[in-house]
């Protein structure tokens, strides 16, 4: 841990309000003191913050009478300035400058749209200035909208190569039960090879979240799939960040995958929602892909495919249980994929080097 360089740091509603719903000043600006200390040891650091709702709830009381989306875009688009203009104060004091990005699951569609939010935060650390990131909830409905931020959270540490994704939220960490049950143990160390982490996990969500620990499990094994150590921590514990990364305050860590990945294949990790069509393929194709052995998607493998595309478009490959094995970008559009379908000895739809699997 000691040896991290750059840090995408996540705040949850829990950690960031009180049990009114209001902003938690006092821990606002404890945690702001903590980010400058990072950053003043030559740690470069994003910041993923929830909080622009509860912000807006503490300066406008929303009538009953207007829907639950409208009022969140009600409260989203006056409590982003709130919430901005307490972070800018706060980093100034410290003689650092910060910088708003808001986002929508749209702006991470294809890779070019990727790129570009690749190039923004990029020139940013590069000019040391600390962005703080949150997901554009006025603009943002259901079919758009990430999970929680901790997805947000988890797809930029993915894209900006970070060393490690630090999530705060309001308990120690992963549980063999509920947090609440005193039998319940903490999980200090999630490794690649443990399986079955669903059985352990609450299902509730947060009082002010969109997201669950189970989301945050899920997206926690992605990213170290990905390379990326993940540490979920308790974000109401004075000096947090230090000891999480001076490993010496109990909470959870899910060890990194060894080994690089592409580009390419960090932003498909994430794109499966904008696959164009689903290709399904047979058992032997099915276990070559999940096998340890690099493998190519080959047209003697698919039995059937729904929908069109275009060559170098999304598609997402399903086994014949209908269980998503990954996502990978397509060699040659649909036409030509239906006439090659079953065949032998032709070029492969997916090839590895542009194919994410999940098991991964």
């Amino acid at each position: 841990m000691a040896a991290y360089k750059k840090l995408v740091i996540k705040i949850g509603s829990n950690v960031l309000t009180r049990e009114n719903g209001l902003p938690h000043a006092e821990r606002i600006s404890e945690l702001i003191d903590e980010m400058a200390a990072l950053k003043q040891q030559g740690i470069e650091v994003i910041l993923v913050s929830s909080g622009a709702v509860a912000a807006g709830r503490s300066m406008v009381k929303v009538s009953d009478k207007y829907d639950i989306v409208a009022a969140r875009q009600l409260l989203a688009s006056v409590g982003q300035i709130q919430l901005i203009s307490n972070y800018e104060r706060l980093f100034r004091a410290h003689d650092i400058t910060c910088s708003q990005v808001l986002v929508t699951r749209e702006d991470f569609r294809d890779r070019l749209h990727y790129r570009n939010i690749y190039n923004c935060f990029d020139i940013l650390l590069k000019h040391s200035i600390i962005p703080v990131v949150n997901e554009n909830d006025v603009v943002s409905v259901t079919e758009l909208m990430f999970t929680d931020n901790d997805e947000l959270a988890g797809l930029i540490a993915s894209m900006m190569k970070a060393d490690a994704l630090i999530i705060l939220t309001n308990v120690d960490g992963l549980y063999t039960g509920h947090p609440a049950d005193p039998a319940s143990q903490l999980i200090e160390a999630v490794t690649p090879a443990m399986d079955d982490l669903a059985a352990f996990i609450s299902s509730e969500k947060s009082n002010f979240g969109r997201g669950g620990m189970l989301t945050k499990c899920n997206m926690a094994r992605k990213i170290a799939g990905l390379g990326i150590a993940v540490h979920i921590a308790n974000g109401t514990k004075p000096g947090i960040l230090q000891q999480v990364l001076n490993n010496s305050i109990p909470h959870t860590s899910f060890l990194p995958f060894e080994g690089s990945v592409s580009g390419s294949k960090r932003w498909m990790a994430h794109a499966g929602n904008y696959a164009k069509a689903v290709v399904h393929v047979n058992k032997g194709a099915g276990e070559a892909l999940r096998g340890e052995r690099a493998a190519s998607l080959l047209p003697v493998g698919i039995t059937a495919i729904e929908g069109e595309f275009r060559k170098k478009d999304l598609v997402r490959i399903v086994d014949e249980n209908h269980a998503v094995i990954g996502v990978g970008i397509a060699e040659y559009g649909s036409d030509k994929a239906q006439s090659l379908l079953g065949m032998k000895n032709q070029k492969p739809l997916v090839h590895y080097d542009y194919l994410y699997l999940h098991h991964h």
